[in-house]
């Protein structure tokens, strides 16, 4: 499953007592602004380590996955599946649904 996002938007999971990034590419970067994951928080006056506070504080640090809007410093608890991402962005406003594939 691909998830498009804009670069301020994060998706952690967390797993046991870790957490993970999951980082991806850039396919648009007209500006030409570093997109490596220490700049994306420097540019918002942010550390890894405020991130994954704001996020574990929303349910204990529950396992699944969290979306970090760094831009507006809000955080999300998504679900268990990557879908449940993809689902949480739409009602956000982001992406849009898959197109039908019926003939």
């Amino acid at each position: 499953m691909k998830i498009h996002a804009p670069i301020y938007l994060q998706i952690y999971e967390r797993e046991g007592a870790e957490w993970f990034f999951h980082g991806g590419k850039t396919f648009y970067n007209p500006r030409g602004i570093k997109t490596d994951f220490e700049s994306i928080l420097a540019m918002h006056d942010l550390t890894k380590i405020k991130v994954l506070v704001s996020m574990f504080r929303i349910n204990g640090g529950k396992a699944g996955y969290y979306l970090a809007d760094l831009r507006n410093k809000r955080y999300y608890y998504c679900g268990r599946a990557l879908s449940d991402v993809k689902s949480k962005l739409r009602e956000l406003g982001i992406g849009r649904d898959e197109p039908s594939h019926d003939s």
